[in-house]
């Protein structure tokens, strides 16, 4: 079974020993992997080979009943391209499983709630002196991994739908028009499928890294509801096991890491649908391999449904190199790598001097970031993205050098457009972006909502002047002599 289970992304690096080094793969990331290395895949702890054991359990005769419920459900699906309602009951099936070292999902306690909500509130009062943007959370929350899948799916879903939709609207195109119309309930039936495919795919995803997020904007995403800082106990627990770091001070730091994001997505009205407009950008770039797909309604059979899913998987949807695809990716990756770069600053910033493990726990995130876990691995698989950690890091920098030319206010003012952010050339060479000339909107805008008004109507000639404008001009020339001769 492919890592990239959608069909684009990198192809899957070939170990080290060869066949030896794919039968000794600790991480069982070769076929059937459904460990971390391969978040959407369905692996021994997900069903082996059969791609419905996650919805079906261990199909005894006791889950026989549901499991022709669920599959009646699939084929009468009549939804949008993605299954989101079997998304979350996979989802929630997967989380209830446990993740590999045992760690089982449970509800927060009134204690866990307390120390969350009192980590995220000192961590916005820290921030205050770091940076100009307010707070940007107007709640705090514990959730549990279950609390998180369910708060997080609406994003899931943006982000998922427009490269979902693109695939759909292939299926119906793959045959000619005169036969559509007989081949109407086959297509109907594979959009159905599809969308459940979709759906097992994305929500087996979800839960993998449920187990693994400690907060709603892990991956550089508004993930959870505008407003709402939020963390994961169990998760933040695991993520400060081997550290060596008393656990308040890592509840801490990620709780900076999250008010951080939140303040910027409340304050920098742009950046959500910029983000998520990028998404867009690149699902409408999708090309789909019509060859592979016309084979696949061919011979798709409906006593076996798993042909759809390993269609999904064998390299049919792949990204078109074109100058708009690799403008939406490379939009969408620079702005990723500013976001944060920006976060991973400003907490540095407001934890250097309060935190004695503030180093090694930046440390540890940046390489946690860097190793591709499975925040980043998921990300890539569903829109064929991977993060440059490299970028990350140059963005760090960067913003940390605008800091001490420019100050908080000059440096939190380039999130008030666009148009003022650091490129990808930028980031190349930071010192020329920190040191060259400010743009300045300010006479922009003027002019503009001066063209807005409309042309101004032009001052009346002299001679035009009725006799009250007369009088009142000669009024004030003999007050003028008045005063001069005062």
């Amino acid at each position: 079974m492919s890592d990239t289970p959608f069909g684009f992304g990198l192809p899957p690096e070939e170990p080290e020993n060869g066949d030896e080094g794919k039968k000794k793969d600790p991480t069982g990331g070769g076929q059937g992997s459904g460990g971390p290395a391969n978040p959407f895949g369905f692996g021994p702890g997900a069903g082996g080979d059969n791609p419905f054991a996650a919805m079906f359990g261990t199909m005894n005769p006791n889950d026989l009943g549901a499991a022709f419920q669920q599959l009646g459900q699939m084929l009468s699906y009549e939804g949008g391209p993605v299954n989101w309602d079997m998304a979350k009951q996979i989802a929630r099936q997967t989380v209830s499983q446990g993740t590999p070292d045992g760690t089982k999902d449970a509800s927060v306690g009134p204690s866990e709630r307390s120390a969350v909500d009192e980590a995220l509130r000192l961590a916005d009062l820290w921030l205050d002196g770091v940076t100009s943007l307010p707070s940007g959370s107007v709640s705090t929350v514990a959730w549990s991994r279950a609390e998180w899948v369910e708060a997080s799916l609406p994003a899931w879903q943006k982000l998922v739908d427009p490269v979902a939709e693109r695939v759909g609207l292939a299926m119906g195109d793959v045959l000619p028009e005169e036969m559509q119309a007989m081949a109407g309930p086959l297509i109907g039936m594979m959009r159905s499928m599809g969308g459940a495919m979709f759906g097992q795919q994305i929500g087996q995803a979800v839960g993998v890294l449920a187990g693994e997020v400690v907060g709603s904007t892990d991956i550089g995403l508004p993930l959870g509801p505008a407003g709402k800082a939020a963390l994961l106990p169990l998760n933040v627990e695991r993520f400060g096991k081997d550290l060596s770091v008393p656990q308040d001070e890592v509840r801490l730091y990620l709780a900076l890491r999250e008010a951080a994001h939140q303040r910027l997505f409340a304050h920098v009205p742009w950046l959500r649908s910029h983000l998520f407009g990028a998404v867009e950008g690149y699902a409408r770039g999708i090309k789909v391999d019509t060859s592979k797909l016309e084979d696949v309604v061919g011979q798709f059979d409906p006593s076996q449904p798993e042909q759809l899913q390993d269609a999904l998987q064998q390299g049919m949807f792949q990204p078109e190199d074109t100058p708009e695809q690799k403008a939406a990716l490379a939009r969408l990756e620079t702005a990723l790598a500013l976001v944060e770069g920006w976060v991973d600053a400003v907490v540095h910033e407001a934890a250097k001097s309060r935190l004695t493990s503030a180093d090694a726990l930046r440390e540890t995130m940046r390489r946690r970031r860097a190793s591709g876990g499975p925040a980043e691995q998921t990300f890539a698989t569903l829109i064929g993205l991977q993060l440059r950690p490299r970028r990350l890091r140059d963005a760090s920098r960067l913003w940390a050098s605008l800091t001490d030319a420019r100050g908080l206010d000059g440096r939190d003012a380039l999130w008030e457009h666009p148009d003022m952010l650091p490129t990808a050339q930028d980031l190349d060479d930071p010192d020329g972006f920190v040191h060259h000339e400010q743009l300045d909107f300010s006479e922009l805008d003027k002019m503009l909502g001066e063209a807005a008004k409309g042309p101004q109507k032009p001052a009346a000639d002299a001679d035009d002047k009725g006799p009250a404008d007369s009088a009142e001009t000669e009024d004030r020339k003999d007050d003028g002599k008045g005063d001069s001769d005062r």
